[in-house]
């Protein structure tokens, strides 16, 4: 599976509660977590506190986040739903 040809489910963000409400929370743009998301040099792991799937990556402006997501599909095509995203310092090469 290559979340990279994903579809992302963003609820409206003037709804309460909504995803890309939450993610504003935090200061980022559906945008930059989509940049984060299909970034080639992006890696993926498991949320400590909640076993979700995250992504770690660089967004288009530079910042370096993770990405909380839930998977609701994984036929083709794949679609993942964000929950939350916040930045995070950038690990040392």
């Amino acid at each position: 599976m290559d979340l990279r040809d994903a579809l992302i489910d963003w609820d409206e963000p003037n709804d309460e509660g909504s995803n890309a409400a939450h993610i504003a929370e935090h200061g980022l743009t559906p945008q930059e977590v989509e940049s984060a998301l299909f970034d080639e040099n992006t890696t993926f792991d498991l949320n400590d506190s909640s076993g979700r799937p995250t992504a770690f990556g660089s967004t288009g402006t530079g910042r370096f986040i993770a990405v909380v997501f839930d998977v609701l599909n994984l036929a083709d095509p794949v679609v993942i739903r964000p929950i939350t995203a916040y930045e995070v310092p950038e690990p040392r090469e």
